[in-house]
């Protein structure tokens, strides 16, 4: 089991939460028995709304974010911390922050680069003092891309990679207002920070950067490959910052020259076409929107808010599939397939959250400390832990 001096194995923050919900709804299908699991949030009541629920003798701590002594006591009693309170540029600093502090490890959903990217300044080195692993995107947002890759250069021998594609081939879900939120928090931080504007779209934001000066690659952009319409996949350059990361934490093992991208598939033909160009226009559309007040509060007026999510159908036939291509410098280019029938954001996200935590407090991982990615603090653990609840990780050679 966790830490025997905690009174804790895992305390899930945001428990009431629309992604809340969902992790804690697979905690209890899926904790071994024994296992200490408290739930914590601003309300208790929609905390013991989730209890009752769940049917799950859990106690129960009411915690604001703001609350620093409150959020340390919280981060001492337990192993692992694993939080969806987002945007986590507002609520989530002070809690990575406290269990790097106290030696508790930590996973989010965060897909801020701005915010991961200030966590490394604050809380590597406490963490890796203290014995604290926190390991920021634990769901959609990055373990597919960040697994999916380094699985795959394991199974290429560890050599140096050439070029990495993630190729999303479908993703059926919705779009929480969470995400929309943290969306929205990042663009208006950018707004009026210009060294935060400057990490965005920086595939080194989250390290000192490769000594070398790389081609750029070709194909980044909307087009047709292999007869299939493609356009850039919307969380490709934050997935990017976190995939590098694992590559520096790792020595640089994929190499200093490996190329990255992710593309989106749309199809054949005229309709493929057709989706092609409104995702762009629409994926411009939105971030701009965002970026400035006037348009902002309009968009604020039709965009899911803030603790809501798509419908229960939406969820419930959710779906995604992605192929992570790698090409070493020798030997045969090497697939992993990710697949899983759940929606990406919600009931797939919050089996990746969960799992990351069952992880963090049970299983023996590699010894390693720090703001962390899952693939540097859990690999091929967590890995055969999404396989054993409907996960694919196939990873096969390509000829």
């Amino acid at each position: 089991m966790g830490t025997n001096d905690r009174d804790y194995d895992i305390v899930l923050l945001g428990a009431s939460g629309f992604v809340g919900k969902f992790t804690a709804r697979h905690l209890a299908q899926s904790a071994p028995e024994g296992a200490r699991i408290a739930i914590a949030g601003r309300s208790t009541a929609r905390l013991k709304d989730v209890k009752r629920d769940l049917r799950a003798d859990w106690p129960i701590f009411e915690v604001d974010t703001a609350d620093d002594a409150a959020v340390a006591r919280l981060a001492a009693s337990t192993s692992v911390v694993a939080t969806t309170v987002g945007p986590y540029l507002r609520y989530g600093m002070g809690v990575a922050s406290a269990c790097a502090r106290a030696g508790t490890s930590y996973a989010d959903l965060s897909g801020e680069s701005i915010f991961v990217a200030r966590s490394i300044e604050r809380n590597h080195d406490d963490a890796e003092m203290s014995g604290a692993r926190i390991v920021h995107s634990c769901g959609f947002d990055s373990v597919p891309s960040d697994l999916g890759l380094g699985l795959a250069h394991q199974a290429a021998g560890g050599v140096p990679i050439v070029a990495a594609t993630v190729r999303v081939r479908s993703l059926r879900g919705g779009v929480s207002g969470g995400t929309i939120d943290s969306l929205r928090q990042q663009m208006k931080e950018a707004k009026t920070d210009a060294s935060a504007r400057s990490l965005i779209g920086n595939p080194y934001a989250l390290t000192p950067g490769p000594s070398v000066r790389l081609p750029r690659l070709s194909g980044t952009g909307w087009g047709r490959a292999r007869g299939t319409w493609q356009v850039p996949f919307v969380m490709g350059a934050y997935n990017q910052q976190i995939v590098q990361r694992s590559n520096y934490l790792t020595g640089w093992s994929y190499g200093q020259l490996m190329q990255y991208r992710e593309v989106m598939a749309t199809g054949r033909g005229l309709a493929g076409f057709a989706r092609a160009g409104a995702i762009n226009v629409g994926t411009a559309a939105l971030v701009a929107g965002l970026a400035f007040p006037p348009t902002r509060a309009l968009l604020d007026r039709v965009l899911p808010a803030p603790g809501t999510g798509p419908s229960a159908d939406a969820i419930d036939h959710g779906s995604f599939v992605l192929d992570i291509d790698v090409y070493p410098v020798e030997g045969l280019p090497v697939r992993t397939r990710i697949a899983a029938p759940f929606d990406p954001g919600y009931g797939g996200t919050g089996v990746m959250l969960a799992e990351s935590a069952l992880s963090l407090a049970f299983d023996d991982l590699p010894d390693r400390a720090g703001v962390l990615t899952p693939m540097v603090a859990m690999g091929r653990s967590l890995a055969e832990r999404l396989r054993a609840h409907r996960f694919t990780l196939d990873v096969t050679a390509l000829n």
